[in-house]
């Protein structure tokens, strides 16, 4: 059968776009493991979606998997495979369709790269403001199908508050296409949403029409520093009031995470001393430069005077500001500094954060085998991320971290996967923040969506 799938596929596509055999391994699952051959069937470089609908026309009929690879920047294991799937890659499928100023939005096939978008819609003075680490790989596709985060949700939303119209191609290999420019559409039921943030497992976007906003013309930021987490809380809500809707971005980083960013061999220097339990990144997106700046430099000068901050540091260059976001989005620096590393992304109410992630942190630290524990995230939406540093890689040690990060979240309402997803590493946690209820709703929608289980089979669900 495998045979006749790739002799199938041949057929119609030919050999510049099907892949096996030992070209296969030429490539790979994640833009981290470079040097782990990809195992599958056959890949398929896609080049329009009539392509991507004949693939899974043909894999549906033959019950054959089928795994969706974007930019592999997935973080829990969504794009692995075991052997026997065919991947359809999405790269050539990057074309930026149109940019339209006057209903503000941009239309683009799903391999087109997020930093691109972003460029593309800076050339027509709008912004799309969707912004994290790995924009310069992760491609628009993958961004919608995990329903991705980042650094500017507390103001913009998630990705799925900027998507208009969508195209995705089911399992059969229908295409359902709604590529509409409007925001308000009550015509039956809204089926875009079920793609977006369904990790490949109920269809394969290969396009969307995308919301962009007015770009700004003021950029404020600057570091402040507090020994209390309450004073964290406390003055988010400071800074939201008295920056006046312009607020973006509010990143924490935990005092040991800081200095670990801004220490060899990290190349950034502190613009703070290393010397308090807590660090925000604050940013604010407006429209008067000078003015956005005096204000800023006003709510610091008053916090301060008032003991709400112990620090503070404002940018005032463009090389300022390069200099305070590095130090929030270099995690290779992290990485660089433990033997083997383990993320973790979860959700939980921002008025538990302080108390939870210090538990957390003194029970990892008891775990034979952790080694250090690097926390950061983005508080205003109740995010938080941690890197772990440990001496090997073995399940036990691996499980028994994850059990002091998951547990407690079941209680406190939290969320096992803020913005990465659940995919293959985190489907064992489901449980703890789904209802028995929403898990089985969540298997009769994969069943109908995807009857035989061809589409990026063994993740999200047990």
């Amino acid at each position: 059968m495998n045979q006749e799938v790739i002799r199938l596929l041949l057929d119609t596509l030919g050999k510049d776009k099907v892949f096996f055999g030992e070209s296969v391994k030429e490539r790979y699952h994640h833009i981290w493991k470079m040097d782990e051959p990809l195992q599958a069937l056959a890949v398929v470089v896609a080049k329009n979606v009539e392509d991507v609908s004949f693939v899974l026309r043909i894999c549906n009929e033959t019950k054959t998997s089928v795994v969706v690879h974007g930019g592999l920047t997935n973080l829990v294991g969504s794009t692995e495979t075991v052997g026997n799937e065919v991947v359809i890659t999405l790269e050539k499928l990057n074309e930026i369709i149109e940019v339209d100023q006057s209903s503000r939005t941009i239309t683009a096939e799903s391999g087109v790269i997020l930093e691109d978008l972003q460029i593309a819609a800076k050339n027509a003075d709008l912004l799309f403001p969707l912004n994290f680490g790995a924009k310069g790989s992760a491609q628009i596709g993958g961004v919608i199908s995990t329903n991705a985060g980042g650094l500017r949700v507390f103001r913009y939303g998630m990705t799925r508050a900027l998507v208009l119209g969508l195209e995705a191609v089911l399992a059969d290999g229908t295409i359902i296409s709604s590529m509409k420019k409007i925001i308000k559409d009550n015509s039956g039921y809204d089926l875009k949403q079920m793609f977006i943030g369904s990790e490949g497992t109920l269809g394969v976007i290969t396009k969307a029409v995308l919301k962009l906003v007015e770009s700004p013309s003021s950029r404020v930021t600057a570091f402040v520093a507090f020994d209390e987490y309450q004073g964290v809380v406390d003055f988010l809500k400071y800074m939201d009031k008295g920056m006046a809707g312009t607020l973006s971005g509010y990143e924490l980083i935990w005092g040991e995470t800081y200095t670990c960013m801004t220490s060899p061999p990290a190349i950034v220097k502190p613009p703070l001393a290393q010397e308090y339990k807590y660090y925000v990144l604050v940013e604010g997106l407006g429209s008067d430069q000078e003015g956005d700046q005096k204000r800023l430099e006003s709510l610091l000068e008053y916090a301060f005077e008032n003991e709400m901050i112990l620090d503070a540091a404002m940018a005032h260059t463009e090389s300022d500001l390069e200099w305070f976001w590095n130090i929030r989005e270099d995690v290779h620096v992290i990485k660089s500094q433990c033997n083997n590393d383990q993320h973790f992304d979860i959700s939980l109410p921002i008025s538990l954060i302080g108390d939870l992630i210090e538990q957390m942190k003194t029970r990892l630290l008891l775990i034979k085998g952790v080694e250090k524990v690097f926390p950061f995230g983005h508080v205003a939406d109740g995010n938080v991320h941690f890197i772990i540093g440990k001496e090997d890689t073995s399940d036990s040690l691996r499980e028994a971290i994850n059990d002091v990060i998951y547990l407690p979240l079941q209680a406190i309402g939290g969320s096992v996967s803020a913005e990465h997803g659940i995919g293959l590493h985190k489907k064992k946690y489901l449980s703890l923040c789904r209802t028995e209820a929403e898990i089985d709703l969540m298997r009769r929608l994969k069943k109908c969506y995807d009857p035989r289980g061809i589409l990026n089979p063994g993740k999200v669900l047990q």
